[in-house]
C-alpha cells in the first residue's frame, strides 16, 4: 500500500507524458542527461503489450478508448505542424515560432485530455488544467493575418507551395482531432476549452496556409466544379 501511495506521489510531480514522451525521458537516462551506470536505456516499456494504457488518473483503459484516440489524433496534429513549420522555416517565414509555441500548447492540451475529469482529483487538475489564454492569443493571430489577405471570394484547394499545402494538411488532421475530442467534452471527461483551442486552431492553420502562399508568391489553386458529359452511344 506504501509504496503504490509513494508511486502515486511521484506520479503527481510530473505532467503527463504519453508513451513518447517516456520514451524521451528514458533515453535521457539520468538527470544530468548521461546514462544510469553502464546500462543502456530502453525505448520500449512493455506496458502497452496487452492492449491497454494508462491515463494520467493512473486507470487502465483499453487503447481503443475514445481518449487514446483523440490523444493519438492530437499527436498526429502537432507532427503534421512540425512539418510544416520546417518546410516555412526553409523560407524564411516569420510565424515559424508561432507554429513552435503551437506545438508546445498541443502538448498541454494532451495532458488535458490524458486527464478524465472522472477520475481527476485536486492534484491533477492543477497540473493540467487548460485556460482560455492560448484561444485568444490564437484570435488575434487569425484577425491580424486576415487584414493582410486578398477577400476569398471562392473555394479554395490545398496548394499554393509546399508551406502552404503542409499547413493546410494540418489544418485537416486539426479538424479531425476536434472530431476526436468534442464527444469526451459532451460526455464530461474533458476540459471543453481544449475543443475551443483545436476549433480555433483549424482556422489559424488555415489563414496561415493563405498568408504563406501570398508571401510566396505562389497561385492558390481555386475549386471549379467539374461539368458531367454525357456520352450518347449511337444507335446501331
Amino acid at each position: 500500500m506504501l509504496r503504490r501511495a509513494a508511486a502515486a506521489g511521484r506520479g503527481l510531480l510530473r505532467r503527463p507524458l504519453g508513451a513518447a514522451g517516456r520514451r524521451q525521458r528514458s533515453e535521457a537516462g539520468s538527470p544530468d542527461g548521461g546514462p544510469r551506470g553502464d546500462r543502456v536505456p530502453r525505448i520500449y516499456t512493455r506496458t502497452g503489450d496487452a492492449g491497454f494504457s494508462s491515463t494520467f488518473t493512473g486507470e487502465r483503459r483499453p487503447k481503443s478508448d475514445r481518449l487514446f484516440a483523440a490523444l493519438g489524433a492530437t499527436d498526429e496534429l502537432n507532427s503534421a505542424i512540425g512539418l510544416a513549420g520546417e518546410f516555412s522555416s526553409e523560407k524564411g517565414h516569420t510565424f515559424v515560432e508561432q507554429l513552435h509555441k503551437v506545438q508546445c500548447v498541443l502538448q498541454d492540451v494532451g495532458s488535458s485530455i490524458a486527464t478524465p475529469l472522472s477520475s481527476a482529483r485536486e492534484a491533477h487538475l492543477k497540473r493540467t488544467s487548460f485556460s482560455e489564454k492560448p484561444i485568444l492569443e490564437l484570435e488575434q493571430w487569425i484577425d491580424s493575418y486576415t487584414e493582410q489577405l486578398p477577400p476569398l471570394r471562392a473555394f479554395i484547394l490545398p496548394s499554393g507551395g509546399k508551406s502552404s499545402a503542409a499547413l493546410h494538411f494540418s489544418r485537416a488532421v486539426c479538424r479531425r482531432a476536434e472530431r476526436c475530442v468534442v464527444p469526451l467534452v459532451q460526455a464530461g471527461e474533458a476540459d471543453p476549452n481544449v475543443a475551443k483551442y483545436l476549433n480555433r486552431l483549424s482556422d489559424y492553420l488555415f489563414v496561415l496556409a493563405r498568408y504563406a502562399a501570398m508571401k510566396e508568391g505562389k497561385e492558390e489553386k481555386i475549386y471549379v466544379r467539374q461539368e458531367e458529359k454525357i456520352h450518347i452511344r449511337p444507335q446501331p
